[in-house]
């Protein structure tokens, strides 16, 4: 797909991820849909996006609200008429043992990183088939492979979403539609600004740039893969862990339980 004058949908747009995912789409010659909680967070993104000769939409959105999402997707169809390019990247986690998460806390990560996803398909995949023309990027995680201590909620939403894809992949073959999920590893935004992440160090030396995440979706957005893992060298641990779980699953929940130990005891 050349993306100039395609219309680009990107959720969680307000910044990290999305934020350089709609500048790089720009870069292109994109048409860029702007999707996020915070309209001001926004305006400021597409005062960025000025400086590109392309059209830009804010959507002040909730995408774990389903009538927000229906709404949104009136408004961005009345001025664009379709979506080329949907990316859910609208996406949270809440840091803690099970046991100690509120259920609104668990559901609320369910909520958007999810169930956000499934609206916003449901919205805008019947007219990509109608034109028989259209991709899906689903930011997932590594988490979508590794069900991890300490963020068990978070694994579910990814593992949901990865499964979601699998599925939704199969049904749109030969329908001229693509889906793709892209999974990274740790990546430096403020993702971790939440307050559960507050005794727990930041970010790891191998942690990804938004920006190498966002030119990983461009890619996605022109891939017959179910899923791209980043960096690639990742892929071996997904497939050691899937080929020899009672090697691997051991090791690192030992070493993810050290760290969600040592933040209860500070």
């Amino acid at each position: 797909m050349d993306f100039k004058n395609k219309v680009v949908l990107i959720t969680g747009a307000s910044s990290g991820i999305g934020k350089e995912t709609a500048i790089e789409f720009a870069k292109k010659g994109s048409n860029i849909v702007l999707v996020a909680r915070r309209e001001d967070k926004l305006e400021q993104v597409a005062t960025q996006l000025k400086k590109f000769p392309i059209s830009t939409l804010v959507c002040q959105c909730d995408v774990s609200k389903k009538d927000q999402v229906k709404e949104m997707s009136k408004k961005v169809l009345d001025k664009f008429g379709h979506v080329d390019v949907l990316v859910n990247n609208a996406g949270f986690a809440i840091y803690g043992s099970v046991s100690d998460l509120s259920i609104d806390d668990i559901e609320s990560q369910m909520e958007t990183n999810y169930f956000g996803m499934v609206y916003c398909i449901k919205n805008f995949l019947p007219l990509m088939l109608t034109r028989k023309s259209g991709h899906i990027v689903n930011v997932a995680s590594v988490a979508a492979s590794f069900g991890l201590p300490g963020i068990a909620s978070y694994c579910a939403s990814k593992f949901a979403m990865l499964g979601f894809s699998e599925g939704l992949k199969h049904e749109l073959k030969n329908t001229g539609v693509g889906i793709t999920v892209v999974s990274p590893i740790m990546v430096r935004t403020n993702f971790f600004d939440h307050d559960s992440f507050a005794k727990m160090p930041k970010y790891s030396p191998t942690s990804l740039s938004s920006k190498t995440v966002a030119k990983t979706i461009l890619k996605a957005a022109n891939s017959s893969r179910l899923e791209i893992i980043v960096p690639s060298v990742v892929r071996g641990a997904v497939w050691m862990k899937n080929t020899f779980p009672y090697l691997i699953n051991p090791i690192i929940g030992k070493s993810f339980k050290k760290q969600l130990d040592f933040t209860k005891e500070k």
